[in-house]
């Protein structure tokens, strides 16, 4: 049967508040939103990490007496198989604002090492160095921006603390200790990792879209190539470096 005129305009008006009114699914589940996994690899014959030689304070030395030959400034952290630890991978682009993570970014003073070597952060969120050591250690910063800082840890258990400021690959360093390094990838966005042990590193909910993604290692430099997130998807990237050819 069919229905009078003002009926038909009546269903349809309440079918479209109802479309209308219907939850977002899809954005609750993230449909808008996708992941980035990778890996990072280096081709070639793997170099070798130079011997910290830390006879100059007694101390550091006793720290580390149980390991033979002695620790090594980790500045290629690559497996047997050439999978590369230490990476920081990061998307670039513009992206709405995202709230500051409250926790900082922690990273410790530890016999007479900074651990992690490389961390990532973002623009606005507290970075905190830890002394473990009781023993003397600065923070120092190497920067042409904002991110300065210049500040001593005498005893263990001080913790320092910095708002990060600028976006850039921050190299952090000891003035008493001359080999202790670390480096902070600060971004504005929270679309970033930094490659583990496995060389594997993954970017969860990214917005849908194409980005270039960056991938930057301490010796060997960046390397910057495509991505495409598809919504509810997973997108997969490599990044292979080359080890420069030994001479003979």
């Amino acid at each position: 049967m069919r229905l009078p005129a003002f009926l038909r305009t009546v269903a349809g008006v309440l079918g479209a508040a109802a479309i209308v009114a219907a939850p977002a699914v899809g954005d609750a589940q993230g449909v808008g939103r996708g992941t980035i996994k990778g890996h990072v690899k280096l081709l070639g014959k793997l170099p070798g990490n130079p011997v910290i030689r830390m006879g100059m304070d007694p101390m550091c030395a006793r720290l580390n007496a149980e390991k033979r030959p002695g620790p090594v400034q980790e500045i290629v952290a690559a497996a047997i198989d050439g999978s590369l630890a230490n990476v920081f991978v990061h998307l670039q682009g513009t992206f709405a604002p995202t709230p500051v993570p409250k926790e900082p970014v922690v990273i410790d003073q530890s016999k007479c090492l900074y651990v992690p070597r490389v961390v990532g952060a973002q623009v606005g969120q507290v970075l905190q160095v830890r002394n473990d050591d009781d023993l003397l250690h600065n923070v120092h910063s190497l920067t042409a921006k904002r991110n300065i800082f210049n500040v001593s840890e005498p005893k263990a258990g001080m913790t320092q603390q910095f708002t990060l400021k600028d976006e850039e690959m921050l190299k952090i360093k000891c003035d008493v200790h001359s080999w202790m390094t670390t480096y902070v990838g600060i971004v504005s966005h929270p679309y970033f990792a930094v490659s583990g042990a496995a060389g594997t590193f993954e970017i969860p909910n990214v917005p849908a879209g194409s980005y270039s993604i960056v991938a930057w290692q301490e010796r060997y430099g960046e390397k910057t190539q495509m991505v495409r997130v598809n919504p509810g998807a997973t997108t997969t990237v490599e990044f292979v470096y080359q080890s420069p050819a030994t001479s003979h």
